[in-house]
């Protein structure tokens, strides 16, 4: 059996996650469209607490201009967000060498995420799976599409274009021992416009690790389209939930409805 049918039994039997985002800056949670425009959405260790109880699955932590401002991600705040919540958690930001990833994980983190890093040195990516397990690596891609009809990779926050096509850098992350894929669309990215479904079912249908979607979702439908039209593992998104425009409790309810398997 090989992997990507040993990915379709995982998909058949495990529940599709919905997953909060909280982009930190400043020690804040913050959201923007298109990766800019940022406005304040909330204290991070409420906004966590709060989804915890509501259901969420997961919630993932970015400190959005760690990579950028050469600095770490801030490791005592993720001890406040982890003592708070009882659901995995997921922490990005400034993380560069297996000395970062053990203060995250020693701080509270069940998974971190890298994006910038993992492209300058793919070693990274080996070297954390061998040290933490690939459960514990989500590698991020921010990708746009372009002129020439391709998605492209960006690196630092969306600011430096790369010549990677996603496609191929999706498949190099597999090799490598990265054990899921966050992937945001910088042309949906907060558009509430729905998720980029063709890209995500072609990268979700071309490896054998799980693919979490991100960037455009506004609507419960769009949740239901990047899962049954996507193929999504899970969804994340940030300004529908941070603005209560959609309350997780009733997402779940309306993708039951749906056929699409969710934890209750």
């Amino acid at each position: 059996m090989n992997s990507a049918d040993n990915k379709i039994i995982l998909e058949s039997t495990l529940a599709k996650r919905i997953i909060p985002c909280l982009d930190i800056k400043d020690g804040r949670t913050v959201k923007g469209t298109n990766f800019i425009e940022l406005r304040d959405a909330g204290d991070p260790v409420e906004l966590a607490a709060a989804y915890a109880i509501q259901g969420a699955d997961e919630i993932v932590f970015l400190d959005i201009t760690a990579t950028i401002e050469k600095r770490k991600t801030l490791a005592q705040l993720v001890n406040r967000i982890a003592k708070t919540i009882n659901i995995p958690f997921t922490v990005g930001g400034g993380i560069g060498s297996m000395e970062d990833v053990s203060v995250l994980l020693g701080a509270g983190a069940d998974k971190i995420t890298i994006n910038t890093a993992a492209f300058n040195d793919p070693s990274l990516i080996s070297t954390i799976a061998a040290n933490a397990g690939s459960q514990c690596v989500v590698v991020a891609i921010d990708t746009k599409l372009e002129a020439d009809g391709e998605w492209y990779v960006y690196l630092n926050g969306g600011r430096k274009r790369t010549e990677m096509k996603c496609r191929d850098w999706a498949k190099q992350l597999v090799e490598m021992g990265a054990g899921e894929i966050l992937l945001t669309s910088m042309n949906h990215d907060g558009t509430k416009k729905g998720f980029a479904l063709e890209l995500t079912a072609e990268i979700a249908g071309s490896v054998s690790i799980p693919v979490i979607a991100s960037g455009g979702c506004g609507s419960m439908e769009h949740f239901a389209e990047v899962f049954l039209e996507g193929r999504a593992d899970a969804a994340l998104a940030a300004s529908v939930f941070h603005f209560k425009e959609i309350q997780i409790p009733d997402l779940k309810t309306f993708l039951s409805s749906k056929a699409i398997e969710v934890r209750i």
